[in-house]
């Protein structure tokens, strides 16, 4: 009987599926290739080549000048010497030899850090080493930067071990542990901030901090990390002078190996690749002390010592300039990724020798040490941290919030010159046109369509001719695939009298990118991509909105006709806004859950949206509302939600509906934005 019974459910089951499948709409493309993969990875190669280190002196000076100053720039980071540093130290512990101090103080106005400093016994002064984390449990307090600390306390050196930002100390909720990067650190570009610019603002400060202390020789500085800690140090020394030599520990690699791979986007420089490699940020250490270590088994393709000897052959020419080629050097350890004994026992033989000037850089043996439970490191009572060591979430909302505000209250604006900022923002400067057009066998009532563009994407298209042509085409995208868009949709589009195009933009179903989702593994979609997008100047909205323009003018020149309205899901509603922003002949846009604005609202839900979402320095720019201003479009936005995916109840809306007509009048504006929970569909 049970046996009958798991037959009879296997039918079910297998009835279902053929059903699902029977249902599904046809393939445009016979052979699914890595179309997104590709482009990146040529893109990048090409970037790499277009960036060559200068191959004297005198060219160099003038190139790193400008290079330090667009890091600074690209970066968001901040400069703030003469700000108080308003130190406060909150428990101290004696140990044999010195003392290690649990303290906050002030990186930005009314911002602060948590951090520890390890100090010797005696006056000083002492040569001083930040040291910054990584990826790892409880920030600063880990066993690893723990032992890295005991470790140049005990030999005489004052250490500083910072909590990065939006780790540690400095999470979301105090006491535990969350990752700082994925959509929660990615919010900061909406805002026009980046994680990587705030973790060198605090360590560029750190230094600072270092300096103001008595018992510090202020012309002895060093810096070091590992991982992603060790990623913190290399940028810190390339543009801060003060630190005198610098130990980057499994973190040094090439830019270009950071495209389609896993890294973090505190390791992410919006545009860097368009105008520098890892080498030339190596290079900006030149002529201080640098030593690069790297593990032979460190299991992350970036980080790998041939990725490694890539950059140092580049930076190592531009100290043999300056006639300092000793001072650029680098140690292969049999390890994994980590900052294992063997490697501090050479980082303090290097320290040595460039801090203290003994006459050798050899390995120093490490001290017997104890480390401290975690929670006697704490700054603050678990639960009693102030307001003032403002997490991730705390910064994008208060942030997002006073930009809106100013939004609102600021005076109206020239359309053009608006419009221009907004394709730079999304990274679509450049032309892009259609090389070439496969027709494929229609299955059914649809034709299949494939166009390939000049910049070599590979667009799959479904189309169904208007019944009635006045009418138009009308686009359906959606941020999974084309299957995810309601069948009952396309029907009423038909009934309606449009012509239906369907459209797989870039990185989604036909134009998925296999490799991208299992390095993503459990983040969100569009972390590969959309990071590997910012680093060469681009983004994922801007590469959906060259989509649909492609297949705008293809409908134009080829079907003599107008693509004359999108509907749009989710993420992909904002591109159709900044798409009909850009093109005035679009008549109408409707969205579904698509947010209503780009401020954060909440850490929970914060991952409702696809890495897709963010767009750096949208919110100085404008918002939503200001993409709808500019429109021509009609607009009908279906169920609008927040950033952090919650549905907008109707008194809600009522404010809502107010802000966008105030933006409206600042835009002088054409369009009719309605939203049905307020006033009734407008549009079928």
């Amino acid at each position: 009987m049970i046996r009958i019974l798991i037959w009879i459910l296997l039918i079910s089951i297998m009835s279902k599926v053929g059903k699902a499948q029977q249902e599904m709409l046809p393939k445009v493309f016979s052979v699914t290739e890595d179309l997104p993969a590709e482009r990146l990875l040529m893109l990048t190669a090409e970037a790499r080549r277009a960036h060559p280190l200068p191959q004297n002196l005198e060219e160099w000076n003038t190139y790193r000048t400008d290079l330090r100053q667009r890091i600074l720039t690209e970066s968001r980071a901040h400069i703030q010497h003469d700000l108080p540093l308003e130190l406060w130290e909150t428990k101290k512990q004696q140990l044999q030899g010195y003392t290690v101090r649990n303290i906050r103080f002030q990186t930005q106005k009314g911002l602060y850090a948590t951090a520890s400093l390890y100090v010797p016994d005696g006056t000083g002064k002492f040569p001083a080493v930040i040291t910054t984390h990584g990826h790892w449990p409880d920030g600063r307090r880990n066993e690893i930067f723990q032992s890295v600390a005991h470790t140049l306390a005990t030999n005489g050196y004052v250490c500083l071990v910072m909590d990065a930002w939006g780790a540690g100390e400095r999470t979301t909720v105090h006491g535990e542990n969350e990752y700082h990067g994925s959509n929660l650190g990615a919010s900061l570009l909406d805002v026009g901030e980046t994680l990587l610019g705030l973790q060198l603002t605090d360590n560029i400060r750190g230094i600072d901090l270092l300096q103001s202390l008595a018992y510090v020789d202020a012309e002895k500085i060093g810096a070091t990390g590992a991982s992603g800690g060790g990623n913190q140090a290399m940028w810190l020394a390339a543009v801060d002078e003060r630190v005198q030599a610098v130990v980057p520990v499994v973190s040094v690699g090439t830019f270009e190996s950071y495209i389609m791979n896993s890294n973090c986007v505190c390791e992410l420089l919006p545009n860097g690749l368009t105008f520098t490699e890892e080498d030339g940020v190596l290079a900006l250490i030149a002529p201080r002390a640098l030593k690069i270590f790297s593990a032979q088994q460190d299991t992350n393709p970036s980080f790998q010592p041939a990725q490694m000897l890539k950059s140092y052959q580049q930076a190592v020419g531009i100290y043999a300039q300056y006639q300092m080629a000793d001072k650029c050097s680098y140690q292969l350890f049999n390890s994994g990724h980590g900052y294992w004994p063997e490697m501090r026992s050479a980082m303090l033989g290097w320290f040595n020798r460039w801090l203290k000037h003994t006459s050798s850089d050899a390995p120093v043996k490490e001290q017997a040490f104890e480390l401290l439970p975690s929670e006697s490191l704490l700054t603050y009572v678990k639960g009693q941290r102030e307001k003032e060591v403002r997490t991730t979430a705390a910064f994008c909302y208060a942030t997002g919030a006073r930009i809106y505000q100013e939004l609102l209250h600021g005076g109206s604006f020239n359309r053009v010159e608006h419009i221009i900022r907004l394709k730079k923002l999304i990274g679509l400067e450049e032309e892009n046109g259609i090389a070439k057009v496969h027709l494929y066998d229609a299955i059914g009532e649809w034709e299949r369509y494939g166009i390939e563009t000049t910049n070599g994407k590979q667009i799959p298209v479904l189309l169904k001719e208007p019944k009635a042509p006045v009418k138009g085409y009308r686009l359906f995208i959606h941020e999974q695939q084309k299957d995810s868009i309601p069948p009952d949709n396309i029907t009423e589009a038909l009934h309606a009298g449009y012509g239906v195009v369907l459209l797989d933009v870039w990185g989604t179903g036909e134009q998925r990118s296999a490799q991208a989702e299992k390095i993503d593994g459990s983040l969100p979609p569009f972390h590969t991509l959309s990071r590997s997008l910012l680093w060469l100047g681009k983004t994922v909205m801007g590469e959906w909105i060259d989509d649909i323009g492609i297949v705008g003018h293809w409908l134009r020149e080829e079907k003599h006709s107008q693509l004359s309205s999108i509907v749009a899901f989710r993420e992909t509603g904002v591109a159709a806004l900044i798409y009909g922003a850009l093109e005035p002949s679009l008549k109408e846009i409707i969205t579904f859950n698509t947010p209503y604005s780009y401020r954060f609202d909440d850490r929970n839900g914060v991952d409702f949206y696809s890495m897709a979402i963010h767009i750096p320095g949208i919110l100085p720019w404008g918002d939503i509302a200001t993409l709808v201003a500019l429109n021509h479009a009609a607009v009908e936005m279906v169920d609008v939600r927040t950033m952090s995916g919650h549905l907008i109840e109707k008194h809600s809306l009522e404010q809502i509906r107010k802000d966008y007509a105030i933006i409206q009048q600042q835009v002088k504006g054409k369009s009719l934005v309605v939203f049905p929970l307020l006033e009734g569909s407008r549009v079928r």
